[in-house]
C-alpha cells in the first residue's frame, strides 16, 4: 500500500469512528441549566458547540432545574431516559449540599439514577463535588466520597469537579470573580467556557463509549 493510499485509508477510517451522531442528555441543576445566562451561552449550548469542534457529531439535552437535588433528578430520570438517549451526564448534589440533607439519603438518589441508566443501557458521566468542612468531618467524608464509590460501582466514566475547567475541587470561589456572576456561585459565559474546556474530554470519552 501506498503512502498516499494509506493515508487515505487513516482519514476515511477517523471519519467513520467519529460519523455516529450521540445523543446525550445533561441531567443537573441550576449550573445545568444555565442559570442567570442567555440560552446559548448556557452550559449545554456551548458543550454542544464544543463537541462539535471537536468533529463529535452529538446533541446535548438540557436537562437542568434550578434548584433540583438528587431526589428531584431521580423523579425525572425516567422520562430523561428516552429511546433516542445514548447517555447521561449527572450533576446533581449542590443544592442537597445547600439543604444539608444526609449524605445517605443523597447517595440513595443517585444510586436510583444509575440504576435507571444501567437498566436502560445508557453510558454515565457522574460529575463530582465536595462539601464544605463546615458541615463536619464526617459529612464531608461520606458526602464527598459517594459519587466515586457509585461511578466505581456502576463503571460509570467519573468526574471529580463540575470546576475541572476552573480549578477544579477546593478552589477558592473569592479567586474566581471574572467568571462568576454577581450572586458568586454561577459561572458567567467565560466561566462556563472553562467549564466547557474542563469537562469537555470527559463528554468525548462517554460519546465514544455510547456508540
Amino acid at each position: 500500500m501506498s503512502k498516499a493510499v494509506g493515508a487515505i485509508v487513516l482519514v476515511f477510517c477517523a471519519s467513520v469512528a467519529w460519523s455516529e451522531e450521540v445523543t446525550i442528555a445533561a441531567l443537573g441543576d441550576s449550573l445545568t441549566q444555565g442559570y442567570g445566562l442567555p440560552a446559548e451561552q448556557g452550559f449545554v449550548p456551548q458543550l454542544e458547540q464544543w463537541l462539535q469542534d471537536q468533529g463529535r457529531d452529538a446533541t446535548v439535552i438540557n436537562a437542568g432545574v434550578s434548584g433540583d437535588t438528587t431526589a428531584g433528578g431521580l423523579s425525572r430520570v425516567d422520562w430523561t431516559l428516552t429511546p433516542d438517549v445514548d447517555a447521561l451526564i449527572v450533576t446533581l448534589g449542590g443544592n442537597d449540599l445547600l439543604r444539608g440533607i444526609d449524605p445517605e439519603v443523597s447517595r440513595a438518589n443517585l444510586d436510583g439514577i444509575l440504576n435507571a441508566a444501567s437498566g436502560a443501557g445508557v453510558e454515565v458521566l457522574l460529575v463530582g463535588m465536595q462539601a464544605p468542612g463546615n458541615y463536619g468531618p464526617e459529612y464531608k467524608a461520606a458526602f464527598d466520597s459517594m459519587y466515586p464509590d457509585l461511578a466505581e460501582a456502576y463503571g460509570t466514566l467519573y468526574a471529580e469537579s463540575f470546576f475541572e475547567g476552573l480549578g477544579g475541587a477546593g478552589t477558592d470561589p473569592a479567586t474566581l470573580g471574572d467568571f462568576m456572576q454577581a450572586d458568586g456561585i454561577h459561572p458567567n459565559a467565560s466561566g462556563v467556557a472553562l467549564i466547557v474546556e474542563g469537562l469537555g474530554p470527559f463528554v468525548l470519552d462517554l460519546a465514544r463509549k455510547a456508540e
